[in-house]
């Protein structure tokens, strides 16, 4: 072969792999097909938000879930032993609306996460025939409910998770959020793959908004299922389809959204909890791709880097040109895709020109988050991961 097909070759996995995930998302179904309007008879719901130190969001997601349209709803808030004024925040809206109640979660007992023991005695004091667990960082339209209540009953699914907008507010957030959602999008393709796959590493939910059937839910044990998993919502879905529930996922970009991080700090950490010790159930190909896990998981960041960092080092003449070559192709072919995300989301195009920085992040919590291994640190809590 001549030194123009070889590098023809090496670029199609910088090439390819793009324009397969745009072709696949578009396959995704979204709640915007669902009627907003509540089955008759409406199957009562009862929203479960778990919160300990959310005082930054609890009153914008809880009065943007109190302003649902839905007719048959309760609203629980879990405080779990918050010391910055969350609970008192939610109290006096409390006082103000019967739909909403305040409860202190339990102390946390040995082997569990915190999130999903406040889970757990959030669905204990539920009424809902559904529940809906949702975290203090979303923002939900009134019309969520009844699209999701719909999405789920037509589906007959026992669990389904809408997949959320993700709010943009400060520079490394642009710069890093969509670097993770890309891999997962590449990961995953669409919603109906999720829905309709017979593989178990196939099934994923976003714990950020997801409904399950409370009868199902509590036959299987509910979140003491999961309680060791830092990837809570990924090990429930995979729990329900294990014992031949239905699970499904939708697009909700419409009807909610989620901050999750805020700052570099925030996102090292809060990435760096999930994505080695959590990551290894979204594998297929059982223990092989386990025990290739960390190295699986800096190629992604490395794939958008290393394009980068060869014209840089081509500056100094020791590459030669048919590397040079591929490393021009690669980067283009990486700049159409950043500049294709980035028009999609609304953001400058900057951030294309700067995925390569992005790239170099993600790659420093993906290292940090395998030397840490299973070990997680969270909101001022130690655990261990299963």
């Amino acid at each position: 072969m001549t030194g123009a097909t070889i590098t023809a070759i090496a670029s199609l996995p910088w090439i390819i792999p793009p324009i397969v995930t745009v072709l696949q998302i578009r396959k995704s179904r979204t709640l915007d097909e669902e009627s907003p309007d509540a089955p008759s008879p409406a199957p009562a719901v009862s929203v479960i938000i778990p919160a300990r130190n959310e005082a930054r969001n609890i009153e914008r997601c809880v009065r943007s879930v109190l302003s649902t349209t839905y007719p048959n709803a309760e609203m629980i808030v879990v405080d779990d032993a918050s010391s910055d004024g969350t609970a008192e925040i939610v109290e006096r809206i409390a006082a103000d609306d019967p739909r909403l109640r305040l409860i202190r979660n339990p102390p946390l007992p040995d082997g569990w996460f915190g999130k999903q023991w406040a889970c757990a005695s959030g669905a204990r004091a539920a009424h809902g025939q559904i529940l809906c667990f949702t975290d203090a960082d979303t923002f939900h339209s009134s019309e969520l409910l009844g699209r999701t209540v719909n999405a789920m009953l037509s589906r007959g699914a026992d669990l389904i998770s809408v997949a959320s907008r993700q709010e943009l507010g400060s520079f490394w957030e642009k710069l890093i959020q969509p670097q993770v959602f890309a891999i997962l999008a590449m990961r995953y393709g669409n919603t109906e793959r999720v829905s309709n796959s017979r593989r178990m590493s196939d099934k994923i939910a976003n714990g950020q908004c997801l409904f399950v059937q409370r009868a199902p839910y509590e036959a299987i044990g509910g979140h003491a299922l999961v309680k060791e998993f830092v990837a809570d919502d990924l090990m429930l879905s995979q729990g329900f389809f294990a014992r031949g529930l239905r699970v499904a996922m939708v697009l909700g970009l419409n009807q909610v959204s989620t901050r999750m991080y805020r700052s570099l700090g925030e996102l090292v950490s809060g990435w760096g909890k999930n994505v080695y010790a959590g990551g290894k159930a979204a594998l297929p190909l059982g223990r092989l791709s386990r025990l290739l896990f960390p190295v699986l998981l800096i190629s992604a960041p490395l794939a958008g880097l290393v394009p980068a960092l060869v014209l840089l080092l081509s500056l100094t003449g020791v590459v030669s040109v048919t590397v040079v070559t591929w490393a021009m192709i690669t980067s283009v072919a990486l700049l159409v895709w950043w500049l294709a995300v980035y028009t999609w989301l609304g953001e400058s195009p900057i951030y294309a020109l700067l995925s390569p920085l992005g790239a170099a992040t993600l790659l420093y919590i993906f290292v940090r988050a395998i030397a840490r291994g299973q070990s997680v640190s969270w909101k001022g809590r130690q655990y261990r991961s299963a």
